[in-house]
């Protein structure tokens, strides 16, 4: 998945917005288009706009992985026992977000950036590294955090 650009951000949004004024022959031509096949039989006009609304958003800022899709089509097929995927704490993290932590009374202020996590005017790889730092001992940086559970 790539960086969101304003710009294609706008397009993209405004895209999705005109597909509400859309007839119901127009938004299966557009299905058509996207899916290579005609739309389902029978779907309603309100479940194209969402379908066709999301298939355009995965196609701009990128589609769900392979994992989340065989546990989604899992329960839909009734097999709801498989486990759900694992999703690295760290890869929900996003340049601009800000992590906060108390460690022996000290707030400690981590900034999300591009290449890594700043703390302390430090550039660090990864949040372990950051949490190595505070507090001296190996940690996972997401649980000390607060990332996971």
């Amino acid at each position: 998945m790539g960086r969101i650009n304003p710009a294609t951000d706008q397009d993209a949004e405004r895209k999705v917005a005109l597909l509400a004024n859309l007839p119901h022959r127009d938004l299966a031509n557009r299905w058509q288009t996207l899916n290579g096949g005609p739309a389902p039989k029978g779907i309603s006009r309100r479940l194209l706009v969402l379908a066709l609304a999301y298939r355009m958003q995965a196609d701009t800022y990128g589609n769900m992985d392979s994992r989340t899709n065989r546990y989604l089509r899992a329960i839909a097929s009734g097999t709801p026992d498989a486990p759900p995927p694992r999703v690295s704490a760290a890869s929900t993290l996003k340049p601009g977000m800000r992590l906060m932590r108390e460690w022996n009374g000290r707030t400690h202020i981590v900034d999300v950036i591009n290449d890594g996590f700043r703390w302390n005017g430090q550039i660090h790889a990864s949040l372990s590294a950051v949490a190595r730092a505070i507090t001296g001992a190996r940690w996972s940086g997401p649980r000390f955090f607060g990332l996971l559970s």
